[in-house]
């Protein structure tokens, strides 16, 4: 949206361009992105923090052995490591960076800053150094837009978290991102889209954007994708009749996306000659069908899978939600819609494939 190169022309990629690279590749959108980009004949290369690690990488592997048209090889990079991606990202076409830490293992809060913001400086320095990159797509996070609004507010692009327009002014900022863990994750991606627009604009030859998910659910690939306090995971405990506890009282309006849309369009955005740089694009809810409150997510849920006994959500007296959920957030992919020709599962599609893999993965 901001930081557009009016006089650039947009050029997209294909798979004749060169490799694609994907940093974070082992992770649940980080492995669909791989998927994504072999299915359209990509040669990917997969940068992971330790190739040995089969729990983490093996499904990668075998995507390989499938009907899928490209290849992928593994590479080992840190983004805590200074020059580690300079080997992956020679001769790429494009780079998709999805690696950061989100806190899922206790980091501290300026530890998540720093892998959402000050680390990535290493991985824009080595798409530089590579000289071949055209496009650099960043998974930012619907966070990076979101800021106190009132209900039924529509976020869009335009939205930044640090707006702080009517409540807790100045809260959202660098300075306090070493107290509280939803400010760094927040500010860093923030931050961090700022600066690669800025870096691209500066540089003149690659164009950066960002992809900012929701509440990203799908199937999963591998066991490893079951991470704590992660979307799919608290959908995993509510199907195991447990309460939806990330939310006071479990009320929440889950705003919900495909796992294999967001991979989807991130592709788009390499891809696309609408996209430029300082493009942004929310991956939220295609219509409001993808919105639910959890008393509404959980009767769905018990539709879907009519065989399991008890699914949990939030508290409820005699059929009711105990308290009313505040009505936020509302967003939309719309603009991936319009600009990238981004096509979306269906919620039922998404929510049915989430447990579905789940079951087939042994983890319920």
């Amino acid at each position: 949206m901001s930081h557009q190169i009016d006089t650039q022309t947009a050029t997209g990629v294909s798979p004749a361009d060169g490799p694609v690279a994907v940093t974070g590749a082992s992770g649940y959108i980080g492995s669909w992105i791989v998927h994504d980009l072999m299915k359209q004949g990509y040669r990917v290369r997969a940068c992971v923090r330790d190739t040995s690690k089969s729990e983490k990488v093996d499904h990668l592997l075998a995507l390989n052995h499938t009907v899928l048209r490209g290849q992928v090889e593994l590479f080992a990079a840190d983004l805590f490591e200074r020059g580690s991606y300079d080997g992956p990202f020679t001769d790429c076409c494009a780079v998709i960076h999805t690696g950061a830490t989100v806190g899922y293992h206790n980091e501290p809060p300026q530890q998540v800053y720093d892998a959402c913001f000050t680390e990535v400086r290493h991985v824009v320095e080595s798409v530089k150094k590579a000289g071949t990159v055209k496009r650099f797509v960043y998974t930012s996070s619907f966070s990076a837009a979101w800021h106190h609004r009132p209900e039924g507010y529509v976020f869009t692009e335009y939205d930044w978290c640090d707006d702080n327009i009517e409540r807790y002014k100045g809260a959202w900022s660098v300075e306090n991102v070493a107290n509280r863990r939803d400010i760094a994750y927040a500010m860093g991606k923030a931050s961090t889209e700022r600066m690669i627009y800025e870096t691209s604009e500066e540089d003149g030859s690659l164009e950066a954007m960002a992809v900012l998910p929701v509440h990203v659910l799908g199937p999963l690939m591998c066991p490893n994708h079951d991470q704590p306090q992660s979307w799919q995971n608290n959908i995993k405990e509510m199907l195991q009749g447990r309460p939806f506890e990330k939310a006071r009282g479990g009320r929440m309006l889950w705003n919900i996306v495909d796992v294999r849309d967001v991979a989807k369009a991130h592709r788009l955005c390499a891809e696309s000659p609408a996209a430029r740089n300082g493009s942004r694009y929310i991956l939220g809810a295609a219509d409001r069908s993808g919105e639910l409150f959890t008393f509404q997510l959980q009767a769905r849920l018990k539709e879907l899978f009519p065989a399991i006994q008890e699914i949990g959500g939030e508290e409820m007296d005699d059929g009711k939600p105990v308290k009313k959920s505040f009505d936020s957030p509302r967003a939309y992919c719309l603009l991936a819609r319009q600009e990238l020709g981004l096509s979306t599962h269906p919620v039922n599609e998404t929510l049915k494939a989430t447990g579905d893999s789940y079951i087939r993965l042994g983890l319920l």
